[in-house]
């Protein structure tokens, strides 16, 4: 049974905000030579990681509510500059938008049941175009 992080994104402003970050990083590991996949480092390691990498994501929490997830593909660890261990979060390099759900502020990040993660938004019926402030007001608000 697979298990989901949720982490706070410090720094991006929203959704496009993010993707554009994620969108750079793949285009340096892919000039690189490398795979096209973003890499988000934490100080401690999950406990979990057979469940994480049985299917689950890192669900990101923007403004305030969880906002976009990406697929884990990955969980390594490294030594830093000054020799502390570190754990790197391999993504997947598509950035996927979520029905957003208020979540308070936290440090680190936190294990998701797959039961209480937010559903991915589905933009067939046109609302990809909608402005992405309108959205998570309207899903403040209940009507998303």
């Amino acid at each position: 049974m697979s298990v989901h992080l949720l982490k706070l994104c410090v720094g991006a402003t929203g959704i496009d905000d993010l993707r554009e970050w994620v969108a750079a990083r793949a285009m340096s590991a892919i000039a690189a030579g490398l795979e096209p996949h973003s890499t988000h480092t934490t100080r401690m390691t999950p406990k979990r990681r057979d469940e994480l990498l049985d299917g689950g994501s890192l669900y990101w929490v923007i403004n305030g509510q969880i906002r976009a997830r990406q697929a884990l593909l990955d969980i390594g660890n490294h030594t830093d500059h000054e020799g502390i261990e570190r754990c790197d979060l391999i993504l997947a390099p598509q950035v996927i938008d979520t029905v957003p759900v208020p979540r308070k502020p936290f440090q680190g990040w936190r294990y998701l049941k797959t039961e209480d993660a937010p559903r991915d938004l589905d933009f067939g019926d046109g609302g990809g175009d909608m402005p992405e402030e309108l959205r998570a007001e309207l899903a403040e608000l209940g009507l998303l």
